[in-house]
């Protein structure tokens, strides 16, 4: 089972993600987790490019740099552990490039979709939580660290990157929608009861 966090900068993702991951462990099972870009070699070194340089970089470059680095991701990490029938959970997946580079920088969603099957062959998340939190929340959180190239973009772009996120919930099946104003604990008991739902259920 592949389950993915998305949100925007300062929703609490990497908080719950721990969460998740040590009711999952707790549970005997030993699952996969990584998160994009990233969780290779190959994705790493891209991860530093987009996030931690200054360089100018278009954003149909950024919406290719983050597939090659998905598409790395899911041929030597997340698919290999499926097959071996482990839980997969990762920190942002291909919805992200549709909110970041889609609705936030303007490109063609289409477009991007199509970028988005080449690079994981079609592997759609089985579960994605959406922690959704107002742009001035979360904005707030992030002054509290050093930003990155991504985390320094305006709130307008954030604005369209949390309406995105919404827009592509409204389809239902994998998604859920969090409350991120919640306390972390709370938010963990929900999307705890969310995960052990679907992974209970009747194949």
């Amino acid at each position: 089972m592949l389950i993915t966090l998305e949100g925007i900068e300062g929703s609490g993702k990497s908080t719950l993600l721990s969460g998740l991951v040590q009711r999952v462990e707790a549970g005997g099972a030993r699952p996969l987790v990584t998160y994009e870009p990233g969780g290779t070699p190959a994705g790493d070194a891209v991860r530093e490019l987009l996030l931690g340089s200054d360089l100018e970089i278009a954003p149909l470059t950024e919406a290719l740099l983050m597939n090659a680095a998905r598409a790395q991701l899911v041929t030597s990490q997340i698919r290999p552990a499926l097959a071996a029938g482990r839980v997969v959970l990762c920190d942002r997946y291909f919805d992200s490039t549709l909110a970041y580079q889609g609705y936030g920088r303007g490109l063609d969603i289409p477009t991007l979709r199509f970028l988005c099957l080449a690079a994981t062959s079609g592997l759609d998340p089985d579960l994605t939580l959406l922690l959704d939190l107002p742009v001035e929340r979360a904005r707030a959180r992030l002054r509290e660290r050093a930003p990155d190239r991504i985390e320094r973009e305006d709130a307008a772009f954030f604005e369209r990157a949390r309406r995105g996120y919404l827009e592509m919930a409204k389809a239902g099946g994998r998604w859920h929608v969090l409350d991120a104003t919640r306390s972390a604990g709370d938010l963990l008991d929900d999307a705890w009861t969310i995960l052990r739902a679907r992974v209970e259920a009747p194949a």
